[in-house]
């Protein structure tokens, strides 16, 4: 495989735009919870920041500043119980994304290497191993690739998107102690880590690769990459970091020296005022939870069944449906072109939600295993998840929903 080879990949979001055409067309307007863009305002305080360091007439450090990366530790060690990262082991990058599509070509993997990634997941982890010329591999299961020589890198993902499932250390401690007796990289991209919704999580935090207990006195073989997207409403500003181990940091601040893929100032201090922040955090944290509850209780009590699955952290959350009702003509259309592209039955669900001016993104997006899965994000306002409720025919709550996993 190699660069030729991604053409035939399908940019999933295309596929969804009848669908949204077709929310639109309710009376009362879109309820837009698919892709998970936030719609609260970036916090005052980082606003305050990128304002104040606006006359950035230099150019900004690859390896950014020593404060920020200073800032970065810290947030480690008071947010996700990592307590001795050293700042030079940080590199901040150009949103997450960026990272998770190009680290197997930074990392010069090519034909005959294994990417691994979980069966249901973001797609870039996939389109990253092909454009690299590498072999990607969807499995949730560490003994399809132990003793495989020819994995190079292991992704894990954990809140994953889009189903917020949680590896507890256990199931971490297990893919790190796998990768590193085949000498392979796992990077784990953990940018939902910060909103926990069920119990152990809500007292302990979502456990991190890089956390004492799961990596255990080295960094090596290691990397986390995180977002400041979801946390501090920050997706405009793409900040982002990686950090873990030092010697594989440095292969990539050296690559990205020579690339121009730079971090703005002006965005670095954002992002130190952002870590350094904590108020913002819980703040933004009770508003989803918020939008959760209400969300759930539409689902609840709506007019179909419908079954959550995982949903313990994050911004989605994950369901299947039952028995849908009878689509009409038109609907039933969009259904059947969207299949032939992308199969999967979660595109019934998403017609059936287009219906009723609601658009959510079908399971086929993340994978083979997601396709009878449709994901609902939380970000949408106030007011227009407070009306899901009404467009699925809300009733008294089914005993138990959704409240339980």
């Amino acid at each position: 495989m190699g660069f030729r080879d991604i053409s035939d990949i399908v940019f999933p979001w295309d596929l969804l735009i009848p669908f949204g055409d077709l929310a639109r067309n309710h009376p009362d307007g879109i309820i837009d919870l698919s892709v998970g863009t936030p719609v609260d305002p970036t916090p005052q305080v980082i606003q305050n920041a990128i304002a104040s360091a606006s006359d950035a007439h230099g150019y900004p450090l690859t390896y950014g500043t020593t404060q920020l990366r200073e800032a970065v530790a810290g947030w480690f060690e008071v947010r996700r119980a990592v307590p001795d990262l050293d700042p030079s082991d940080v590199l901040p990058t150009i949103g997450s994304k960026e990272l998770v599509g190009l680290l197997p070509s930074l990392l010069h993997l090519g034909e005959g290497d294994i990417v691994v990634y979980p069966s249901v997941a973001y797609p870039t982890y996939e389109v990253g191993a092909r454009l690299a010329g590498a072999t990607p591999l969807a499995t949730d299961n560490v003994a399809d690739w132990r003793g495989d020589t020819r994995v190079k890198l292991v992704w894990v993902n954990s809140p994953g998107n889009p189903h917020g499932k949680v590896m507890d250390v256990a199931a971490l401690r297990e893919v790190v102690d796998a990768a590193r007796e085949i000498g392979a990289l796992v990077v784990s991209d953990e940018c939902y880590a910060e909103l926990p919704w069920t119990s152990p999580y809500l007292g302990d935090g979502v456990p991190s690769v890089l956390d004492p207990r799961v990596r255990g006195t080295s960094y090596e073989g290691l990397l986390v990459t995180y977002s400041l997207s979801k946390q501090s409403n920050m997706a405009g500003y793409r900040a982002a970091f990686v950090a873990g181990d030092g010697q594989v940091v440095r292969q990539l601040l050296a690559l990205r020296k020579h690339l121009g893929m730079i971090v703005p100032f002006p965005v670095q201090q954002a992002m130190i005022a952002a870590l350094t922040d904590e108020a913002h955090v819980w703040e933004q944290y009770a508003v989803y939870a918020r939008r959760r509850d209400v969300l759930l209780t539409a689902l609840g009590g709506a007019s179909e069944t419908f079954e959550m699955d995982g949903s313990e952290a994050g911004l989605y959350v994950w369901i299947r449906a039952g028995n849908m009702p009878v689509l009409k003509d038109r609907t039933s259309v969009l259904v059947q072109q969207a299949q032939s592209r992308m199969p999967g039955a979660c595109w019934e669900s998403v017609g059936y939600f287009a219906e009723r001016g609601i658009l959510v993104a079908p399971g086929a997006f993340y994978g083979a295993a997601g396709n009878d899965h449709v994901r609902m994000a939380l970000t949408a306002t106030d007011e227009r998840i407070s009306v899901v409720g009404s467009r699925l025919g809300w009733s008294i709550p089914r005993k138990g929903f959704p409240f339980t996993w």
